[in-house]
């Protein structure tokens, strides 16, 4: 068993979360936005998407990349290099990043059950993706 390859930890989350930036901002442009923007209105709150808003996704979805590659790295030891270590540790990046949060709109009664459902399948396919390439990149340093 090897030592983890932090530089390698950072560069492949580098390249999740870059897939997740790309892959969250097509999604949304594409169908996303157009379910979003009459549930914010049933809101009282017009959609409203500033720069400020831009840096945040850029930021989170980043460290969120990061955090993923990190956990796959944690579990390959136990469960070995692959696929199927990539998608468990994208499973459970997409329960702390999308799952829980929706859950918890969707809960409040702020936004129809439709597009938590959704928004949710969007983000678990974006997390799995994302992780499977961030750890198509991660390789563990020798001893």
């Amino acid at each position: 068993m090897g030592k983890t390859n932090w530089m390698r930890v950072f560069l492949g989350g580098l390249l999740a979360g870059v897939v997740i930036i790309i892959l969250g901002f097509a999604t949304f442009a594409m169908y996303l936005k157009k379910l979003y923007e009459p549930a914010m209105e049933a809101l009282g709150q017009p959609m409203r998407t500033s720069s400020g808003f831009y840096v945040f996704a850029i930021v989170s979805s980043l460290i969120a990349g990061i955090l993923a590659v990190w956990l796959y790295s944690a579990i390959r030891p136990r469960y070995g290099a692959g696929a199927k270590t990539a998608v468990i540790a994208g499973l459970f990046s997409w329960v702390l990043s999308s799952l829980g949060p929706d859950i918890s709109l969707g809960a409040m009664g702020f936004f129809p059950a439709n597009l938590m459902v959704i928004d949710t399948l969007t983000g678990l396919v974006i997390y799995v993706v994302a992780t499977l390439l961030g750890a198509w990149a991660y390789k563990e340093q020798s001893q």
